[in-house]
């Protein structure tokens, strides 16, 4: 296990949250000190895949630490210089959007905000039904910026949902991996699987 500060933070793109679950475990296996952020939405939401608390009890249970989900709990994470690497997984077309027009309204985005300042990397498990259509600009953006790394991603369904996309998140620890050497993980378009 490496000794890395990882921040791991999750939005509302609520169908993923199961496989989430497994990766985060993977994650705190791999990397050991992971503080769990969620958006207040996430946080508070229950929906047909769960309730809220079954997810934010099994994140706080794999993380050993309580979910931050308030602007105010993660402001430290800047001055603080509190997380070597923030995930954010999954990552909505909202969320996305919000990051990339520097907008601060949520736990999530916040958090973001407050590491930036820190010129650390930020690692985007993107999961969305519109990043090839109303979001694409947004993501075209934040794959030109400094300290953004997405984990690769695919079509998840090109025939019912032609402008969604889903990162693999079997990709995400070596994901976290190249961006801390400065790199985007290749290829960044993967099969469908």
């Amino acid at each position: 296990m490496n000794s890395l500060k990882v921040g791991f933070a999750v939005c509302g793109s609520f169908c993923t949250y199961e496989k989430m679950l497994a990766v985060l475990q993977a994650v705190k296996d791999k990397y050991g000190d992971v503080t769990p952020i969620m958006s207040e939405n996430s946080a508070n939401t229950d929906t047909r895949f769960g309730t809220a608390g079954h997810f934010v009890s099994e994140i706080e249970r794999i993380c050993g630490k309580k979910v931050l989900s308030t602007i105010e709990s993660v402001e430290y994470i800047g001055p603080k210089k509190a997380l070597d690497i923030l995930i954010i997984a999954p990552c909505t077309g909202n969320t996305l959007a919000k990051i990339a027009r520097g907008i601060t309204d949520t736990a999530v985005t916040m958090a973001c905000k407050a590491h930036l300042r820190n010129d650390r990397p930020v690692v985007i498990a993107i999961s969305t039904n519109d990043a090839l259509a109303g979001n694409a600009q947004n993501l075209g953006l934040l794959l030109g910026r400094r300290n953004f790394y997405f984990v690769p991603f695919y079509q998840d369904d090109p025939e019912n949902k032609p402008y969604s996309l889903v990162a693999d998140l079997d990709k995400l620890c070596d994901t976290v991996d190249s961006a801390l050497k400065g790199k985007q993980l290749q290829p960044l378009l993967c099969a469908r699987k």
